[in-house]
């Protein structure tokens, strides 16, 4: 089992602003299998997945990923654990507007002295003919696909994705959708889905649903769909 997570609780503020967000959270995540996390907004999905980025501190309970013990983790431990073993996708690109595609991928390939190839990444990500532009000059789906592979370049163990096609058309969703199969197919990436979109579940190892912040359905699909067949993106 690659990332164990048990017990979770976490809250936020105190007194009458006190909001318990997770409330003893368990799952297990197999070594280069995909899951998707579901809820409505507020079930504590994203807080859920920022805690086992090691960007949010837990309350109690335990998270361990390919047997590091994260919980108790310092700050500078859950740093050199974060440079080490994850990459981060999230809605919004965050791309570095005065650097080119290619430089905006290289800031991270920096972080790790085992990066994938970069131009293998840029052809596999479509990005090869992109590499010298700045973000203002891509569309929003290429931007993504930045995004991507400045994750990818770090060969992350782990891949954390906060609603990736939450910002796009059902098209380029579909493309995204494909190209991290593609990934999880080439290099074995782990990746924890974070999404709204109930189609993309059918693409993925595993599904987790939470519902006020607890786990309500944790299931395998016996047979998954492609993502170039998934309907209603």
């Amino acid at each position: 089992m690659y990332l164990e997570v048990k017990g979770l609780k976490k809250s936020y503020g105190e007194g009458g602003s006190y909001v318990e967000v997770l409330k003893g959270v368990d799952l297990a995540v197999e070594k280069s299998e995909m899951c998707v996390i579901q809820g409505a907004s507020g079930s504590g999905k994203s807080t859920l997945l920022h805690c086992i980025g090691g960007l949010d501190k837990t309350d109690y309970g335990s998270i361990s990923a390919d047997g590091l013990e994260i919980c108790g983790l310092s700050s500078e431990e859950l740093s050199d654990y974060r440079r080490a073993n994850l990459g981060f996708i999230f809605q919004f690109y965050n791309l570095v507007p005065n650097l080119t595609v290619k430089e905006n991928i290289q800031v991270c390939g920096y972080l790790t002295d085992r990066p994938l190839d970069l131009e293998e990444l840029l052809d596999t990500l479509g990005l090869a003919g992109h590499q010298d532009k700045f973000p203002q000059q891509l569309s929003g789906g290429q931007q993504q696909r930045c995004a991507i592979a400045r994750a990818l370049i770090k060969n992350p163990k782990l891949l954390l994705c906060d609603e990736p096609t939450g910002a796009l058309d059902s098209h380029t969703s579909r493309d995204i959708l494909e190209l991290l199969e593609r990934v999880n197919r080439k290099y074995g990436t782990t990746m924890l889905i974070v999404t709204h979109n109930n189609s993309i579940r059918q693409m993925v190892d595993q599904v987790v649903c939470l519902k006020d912040g607890q786990v309500r359905k944790n299931y395998r699909n016996e047979e998954k769909v492609p993502a170039a067949q998934l309907e209603d993106l």
